[in-house]
């Protein structure tokens, strides 16, 4: 793995040491930083929310263009940031994709961040 790609939040929770234990080298920093980015945008926040309270905890793309206000390739992108980043689970069925969190997921990046 290179620098300048990123790791999967369950990649990031097997290799890394929480931030408060031990000095985080540079690389680690960076990987972690290109994670925590997919978290850093309303949308993207507010998608997890949606598909998270959604019924079954899962949710379909033509569920979430309208709560959110975007057009459906808007909402597809930031679905596909977060599923590359290991929050969002994507099973397609038919023509449709639907989401459901990634278990722990949210639980690592708080053990990751613990204790600052």
């Amino acid at each position: 793995m290179t620098s300048t790609e990123s790791l999967t939040i369950s990649e990031l929770s097997a290799c890394c040491t929480p931030i408060a234990r031990a000095p985080m080298d540079a690389t680690s920093a960076e990987r972690l930083a290109r994670s925590l980015k997919a978290l850093a945008d309303p949308a993207r926040l507010r998608l997890l929310s949606i598909v998270a309270s959604h019924e079954d905890a899962e949710a379909c793309v033509c569920d979430l263009t309208e709560p959110l206000g975007l057009s459906q390739p808007t909402v597809s992108h930031h679905l596909k940031v977060l599923v590359d980043a290991g929050y969002l689970n994507r099973d397609k069925r038919g023509t449709w994709a639907y989401y459901s969190l990634t278990p722990n997921a949210l639980d690592s990046v708080s053990g990751l961040l613990s204790n600052l």
